[in-house]
């Protein structure tokens, strides 16, 4: 543990710079560095980071309560292409005329969507009804092998 003028002085012999490293540390935390150096490997690993992250986008896939087999495989596939991609989904049943008497149906599809997709998808919403629209979000479970979400944890 240097005091600040003897550690800005050794700094200074050396042609490099006295850099605070751990401000809120007690007492501060302070390195003899090229400081140009420092922020280059700082914005270098801050890039790194970013590069690994993945934004998770709200794809959205709308049916009709009448939909055909082959649609509703064809659409059931975009769904798991999402969820495996770690993108959350929004599925939106739009009735129309008279449709609008028999939104059973509807629900009777959503249960189904979400028996299908148990293994890839929790419920994020459940099923809303809106005007003439019925819609739900699903998002894609953890990953197994890789490390679990941050849970709250008690502190002792």
């Amino acid at each position: 543990m240097l005091p600040a003028r003897e550690a800005l002085a050794l700094a200074q012999s050396k042609g490099l710079d006295l850099v605070e490293v751990s401000p809120t540390a007690r007492p501060p935390v302070c390195r003899i560095m090229d400081y140009g150096k420092f922020k280059y490997e700082q914005n270098r690993r801050a890039r790194k980071a970013k590069k690994k992250q993945h934004v998770v986008h709200l794809k959205e896939i709308k049916m009709r309560p009448k939909i055909e087999g082959h649609d509703y495989s064809f659409k059931m596939d975009h769904a798991r292409e999402f969820l495996e991609e770690r993108n959350k989904v929004k599925f939106t049943i739009t009735f129309r005329g008279r449709e609008m008497a028999h939104q059973d149906i509807g629900h009777k599809l959503i249960h189904k969507i979400v028996a299908e997709l148990a293994e890839l998808a929790t419920v994020e919403s459940p099923a809303r009804s809106e005007g003439r629209t019925l819609s739900m979000v699903v998002m894609p479970k953890p990953p197994r092998g890789g490390p679990a979400p941050p849970k709250a944890s008690a502190s002792h």
